[in-house]
């Protein structure tokens, strides 16, 4: 994710750190984790170093993320063309101003590396996917991703591929 993070920097690419927070109250955590939330557990929450991007993936001049501006909708510039967005549940689209920012700006393909790919990425890319946004899938820049899910990407239209081809395709 590094390696891809800085090539996308390096060619003044878009970039777009999608995160959760999870209210203390519960009142924003989805079904699965509300009552761990609500009995303590701290976990992505607001203003926190858990609920931060990780030190490896932030750009040189990244500040503290807002956590009121993020929870209220709004976009958080940490670079140049380099945002952060708070998503409320597994997919980026769900409740969000994500496709709005997207488009404003002239985006038709997104490219994806992240963390767990049987919930969160997998669920943004079929989401993006029935928006009609080209989506390209980084396989081996995204944790947890295994053969069907691979498969089940590419019947809808996903290319998947390698960093290196990445890389490649950006020189």
């Amino acid at each position: 994710m590094r390696k891809a993070l800085e090539a996308y920097r390096s060619s003044s690419f878009p970039i777009i750190h999608v995160i959760r927070l999870h209210k203390q109250d519960g009142s924003n955590v989805d079904l699965c984790r509300r009552e761990a939330i609500e009995n303590g557990a701290k976990i992505a929450a607001p203003n926190s170093e858990g609920a931060e991007l990780v030190r490896g993936l932030r750009p040189s001049a990244y500040t503290a993320l807002d956590s009121a501006a993020l929870l209220a909708g709004r976009f958080q510039a940490v670079g140049e063309q380099e945002w952060v967005m708070y998503k409320p549940r597994w997919g980026a689209f769900y409740q969000t101003g994500l496709e709005l920012f997207l488009r404003e700006r002239g985006i038709d393909t997104l490219v994806f590396a992240g963390c767990n790919f049987p919930n969160c990425p997998r669920t943004s890319m079929y989401q993006a996917s029935e928006r009609d946004f080209r989506v390209v899938m980084v396989a081996d820049s995204m944790s947890q991703v295994y053969d069907r899910g691979v498969q089940e990407m590419r019947n809808i239209g996903v290319h998947v591929c390698s960093l290196d081809e990445v890389l490649a395709a950006i020189r």
